[in-house]
């Protein structure tokens, strides 16, 4: 199984395409020869990016907004063949001190803009018989993160959507691959200011650049889940989705914790 090939009718539709993992997600898929649809917030940066990249378009689009994903839809009238699903912020607080409508824009993103995304382009991909769907989970949905309690649940959720849709749809064409990072360099660590990815081993992190190559590569083999960046990595994170809660919790809230 490989991603689909590129097509004069078709798009690769990426989130968070303005910069981080989305952008480099983005170029490589542009490289490849796939037109590619850039979504993300900040208009300015999506339209430095297409015309770098040629034949690409434009949709700027607040993901937390419903009524902008209905604009979205309406906006593209290519196939989208590929559908990256790569926009994100977290929330590193206690829960009792952090922002509510924070919280809750965390979780319509996270969560609500990859279900309708993956809802509105799946079921054409599962008829065309071609498609391919490459989510952006995190290593940090392993287990129940303390201080992070609401991007960790958000990004398990995008894990294990990912992984039952899937096998749901197993045999007609289309894969689904959940890509589960640990620490990268990107914009996100500045915006949403996770302290505890200091204090992890600089062997742990990976660039942008190897995670979007990594993905790709994924996809290409169908594969339902990966972690990128070697060996070393897989073995660090890996075993943190069989760890009994009651073993984790203690240490990742020590990790955590500012």
């Amino acid at each position: 199984m490989a991603l689909p090939k590129p097509d004069p009718g078709s798009t690769a539709l990426v989130t968070g395409a303005s910069s981080g993992i989305g952008e480099q997600l983005a170029r490589q898929l542009s490289a490849r020869g796939h037109h590619v649809t850039l979504v993300a917030r900040r208009r300015e940066r999506l339209e430095a990016l297409a015309a770098e990249l040629g034949d690409a378009d434009v949709q700027p689009t607040d993901l937390a907004d419903a009524a902008q994903r209905d604009q979205l839809f309406a906006g593209v009238t290519r196939n989208v063949e590929i559908l990256v699903n790569c926009a994100g912020f977290g929330v590193y607080e206690p829960l009792v001190a952090s922002d509510r409508a924070r919280e809750l824009q965390q979780v319509r993103v996270l969560v609500e803009a990859v279900v309708d995304l993956t809802h509105r382009y799946l079921p054409a991909m599962v008829d065309r018989g071609r498609g391919a769907i490459i989510n952006l989970s995190s290593t940090a949905g392993f287990q129940p993160l303390p201080f992070n309690a609401g991007y960790a649940a958000a990004k398990s959720h995008v894990l294990l959507f990912s992984e039952a849709v899937s096998t749901e749809v197993r045999g007609t064409g289309v894969t689904v691959t959940a890509v589960c990072p640990g620490p990268v360099p990107t914009e996100f660590q500045e915006t949403s200011e996770p302290d505890f990815a200091d204090r992890l081993p600089k062997a742990l992190w990976v660039s942008p650049e190897n995670v979007a190559k990594e993905a790709l590569k994924a996809a290409d083999k169908g594969k339902r889940v990966e972690i990128p960046g070697g060996p070393h990595v897989r073995a660090f994170f890996g075993p943190n989705r069989r760890i009994p809660s009651r073993i984790s919790l203690p240490v990742s809230r020590r990790l955590m914790r500012k």
